[in-house]
């Protein structure tokens, strides 16, 4: 069945930032193979004309999360730094995109692209019920995005063809886990 897009959707590219590429300061294994697929969907909605929007990490020096501040990650994602920019070759149309910093305070961690942002009132501003997701990685900020989408009672298609997790034990357990909560996975053909 090919879904149509309609004026109530989005697209939601979670954290395709350098750091989390590969060479990155926390790399997610082949996430720049995705990337090709990314830029399709990224494309099909501009010609769309939809909104999509683009998270990413964007901590402090000392944000909680990292393991110099008893957190689990290496810093990655520094403000302004060449890791948090966007991956090279990421296609960044000039209209319809917006960008949603997260984690931005040093004491509050932020894998879903709503905690903390702004993400939820642009949605509903442009009133979109529809969210679809790609990105990295799967089983982290991909996962909590489309969860908290459906928390949210957006309606949420996961672009199975256009994420990438860390593990694939993780990756499956996330995959699992957002459809038994009712986020729909399809592909690029399904459009």
């Amino acid at each position: 069945m090919k879904l149509q897009i309609t004026s109530r959707d989005a697209l939601i590219v979670v954290d395709m930032q350098k750091d989390f590429l590969p060479g990155g300061a926390l790399p997610v294994p082949d996430a720049d193979k995705i990337l090709p697929r990314v830029n399709r969907y990224i494309r099909t909605f501009e010609e769309h004309g939809r909104p999509i929007f683009f998270t990413r990490d964007w901590h402090p020096k000392d944000h909680l999360s990292f393991i110099n501040q008893g957190g689990l990650w290496p810093p990655h994602c520094i403000q302004h730094s060449d890791g948090a920019r966007f991956a090279e070759g990421l296609y960044m149309p000039k209209d319809f995109r917006f960008i949603i910093s997260k984690g931005t305070s040093p004491d509050f961690d932020a894998y879903s692209g709503f905690e903390g942002t702004i993400l939820h009132e642009l949605l509903q501003e442009r009133g979109v019920g529809r969210v679809f997701v790609c990105g990295v990685a799967t089983d982290y900020c991909v996962k909590n995005t489309a969860l908290g989408a459906l928390h949210l009672g957006y309606t949420t298609l996961v672009l199975g063809d256009a994420i990438q997790g860390v593990l694939p034990t993780t990756t499956q357990e996330a995959v699992e886990e957002m459809m038994q909560k009712g986020a729909i996975f399809m592909k690029i053909e399904d459009l």
